[in-house]
């Protein structure tokens, strides 16, 4: 009895301490008095990532391809654009989405992406789908490139992607 009361005690302190450093986070994020400049210096953004995927149903691994372009809003930590992503399966999953980004600090971005899955030419059979992402990106050149972590959801089956994102500003 007295070591389930312990672990449930570390499990709150453990939520409510993610909890304040995720709040104190944006919080800075939205009191600060900097002006956001990463995403300012160029309107539309043509990115390009490849990253391994776990599909958690069928426990297998593939590799990913996504492509999408982002028209970001001036002064603002939003951009909106679409997507589209290719997992070189046995199903040849495919899906196309729309992209909307928020830069939570200066280089770390996280983008929400709705739209449909089908498997290789099977358009007609396609079904709703759901990706979450975050990169974290550094200046190349005209380049930023930088690590992503990819959640996706579709009627079947999730994935998990972790992979490179390379974005060219423009």
């Amino acid at each position: 009895m007295r070591n389930k009361t312990i672990i449930k005690m570390n499990y709150r302190i453990k939520l409510k301490s993610i909890l304040a450093v995720i709040f104190g986070i944006l919080t800075v994020n939205l009191y600060s008095q900097e002006e956001q400049h990463n995403h300012d210096h160029y309107k539309n953004e043509l990115g390009i990532a490849n990253s391994i995927v776990y599909f958690a149903k069928e426990k297998e691994f593939a590799y990913g391809l996504h492509l999408h372009i982002v028209r970001n809003i001036h002064h603002s930590k939003f951009g909106f654009g679409v997507g589209y992503e290719r997992i070189f399966d046995e199903h040849k999953h495919n899906t196309i989405g729309l992209v909307v980004n928020y830069s939570l600090l200066d280089d770390l971005l996280i983008s929400l992406s709705p739209g449909i899955a089908f498997e290789g030419n099977e358009f007609s059979n396609s079904k709703f789908a759901c990706s979450i992402e975050t990169s974290y990106s550094f200046n190349v050149g005209i380049l930023h490139l930088g690590p992503l972590l990819e959640f996706a959801y579709d009627q079947e089956d999730y994935h998990i992607s972790l992979g490179l994102h390379i974005g060219y500003g423009f």
